[in-house]
This record gives structure tokens, C-alpha cells and sequence, in this order.
């Protein structure tokens, strides 16, 4: 049995695949790729295939290589589940970055799932350290979300240094600085001011707005020539 979800993100391919078997009543359960938005609905799925009667479900997440805050509604719902049927569930073999997710926001990096509550219990009520965590979270995952925008920013920033260096006989530092003082300077993202660089390089290309022109020529002024 194998479930799949498939969500485009920053122009990227997330695949989940969560295969799975019954070994003597006991589910286990092996997801493969990344548990970003939309992984929580494939493992619902999954679960949905489930026979009746399960004694328990074990998740071994060794091929889980990414995770960002939706992995942790993939552990609510998981939780939930065991909750809802009382049977023990566990999610065990973490490893790489969401490992260190799992540190960061204070979930034991064994098996997140062995301090929950009692199975038989009633819904949880907000404490103080749910309400910091939520905040942990938060931060999280604006912090995830720069890291993916740096990541998908980063080759048009690279083409526009390598610009810079070859018109201008400049080093990579100095390109890098160059580039900033003329975002910072004109008000436009960086990225922005990258991409007018290379399109100025290419003999089709569209000239740059007239405030980042004046920003890059100030910026090479100063950088490399001295000026104020």
C-alpha cells in the first residue's frame, strides 16, 4: 500500500510517499521525502486504508529528509489517530534537519510521540508550554520560509555578481557589496536589482528601472572607486 502527495512549493517538487504493511495487526509505516504542506492529508489517507482493528502503527521516518511546520501537524495527526482508537502510535528513526527541527522545538528526538498523553484521555487543554512552543513555531517558520526564498534567490544573485566582476574587474565580496548598496539604496529587493544586472548583460534584455540604475552607479562609485 502506498499513499503520495505531490505539492509545488517556491517552484519546487515536494513528494511524500508513504508506503505501508500489517505485520500480525501491527501497521508499519515508512514515509519517504518531505513533510511540507500537504503531508498531514497523505497520511490521513494512508490511515483511512488501515483495517479495522490495528493493535498499532509504527512510522520508521529514516527516509524523511525535510521538514518544515507542517511535519508537526503530521504528529497531531498521528497523535489523534492513536487517540481516537486507543492503540499506541509511534514515529521513530529521525534523523538530519528534521531532527534538529524536532530539537528546536522540544519534541523528543527519538520518537516525538512517547510523552503524549494517555490514549484514553480527553482533549488536551493549552498550557504555558503549549502556548511557547506555538510561539517556537512561529518562529520557525518565518525562518524556514527566508532560508527557502534565499535558496531559490540564489543563481540570479550568483549570475549578477559574476556580472559585476567581469564588466567591472571587481572581486565577489566587492560584487556582493555592490548589489546590497543598490537594493538598500533604491528601496527594491535584492533579488529584484539581481535580475536588472543580468538583464542588462543579455542583448535583448530590458534596461533596469531608472532609481536602481542611479543606486548601482552610486554603488560603484563608492565600492570601487572611492566616491561618497
Amino acid at each position: 500500500m502506498t499513499s503520495a502527495a505531490h505539492t509545488p512549493l517556491g517552484g519546487w517538487l515536494n513528494t511524500l510517499v508513504i508506503d505501508g504493511r500489517v505485520v500480525e495487526g501491527h501497521a508499519v509505516l515508512t514515509p519517504r521525502g518531505e513533510l511540507v504542506r500537504g503531508c498531514a492529508d497523505t497520511l490521513a489517507r494512508k490511515l483511512e486504508e488501515l483495517p479495522d482493528g490495528v493493535s498499532g502503527v509504527d512510522l520508521d521516518m529514516t527516509d524523511v529528509v525535510f521538514m518544515d511546520t507542517a511535519g508537526l501537524q503530521f504528529l497531531d495527526l498521528l497523535d489523534a489517530y492513536g487517540r481516537r482508537h486507543r492503540v499506541p502510535v509511534r514515529a521513530t528513526r529521525w534523523n538530519g534537519q528534521p531532527r534538529r527541527i524536532l530539537e528546536l522545538v522540544g519534541l523528543d528526538t527519538e520518537d516525538p510521540l512517547r510523552h503524549a498523553s494517555d490514549r484514553t484521555a480527553g482533549p488536551r487543554t493549552t498550557s504555558a508550554v503549549a502556548r511557547e512552543r506555538a510561539e517556537q513555531l512561529d518562529e520557525l517558520r518565518v525562518e524556514i520560509e527566508q532560508l527557502r526564498r534565499a535558496i531559490v534567490s540564489r543563481p540570479v544573485i550568483d549570475q549578477a555578481r559574476g556580472v559585476l566582476m567581469a564588466t567591472h574587474g571587481c572581486t565577489s565580496e566587492q560584487a556582493w557589496d555592490i548589489l546590497r548598496d543598490a537594493s538598500q539604496h533604491s528601496n527594491t529587493r535584492l533579488r529584484a536589482v539581481a535580475a536588472a544586472v543580468v538583464a542588462v548583460a543579455e542583448s535583448k534584455g530590458p534596461p533596469p528601472p531608472e532609481e536602481v540604475r542611479r543606486a548601482l552607479r552610486t554603488a560603484i562609485s563608492r565600492r570601487l572607486h572611492g566616491g561618497s
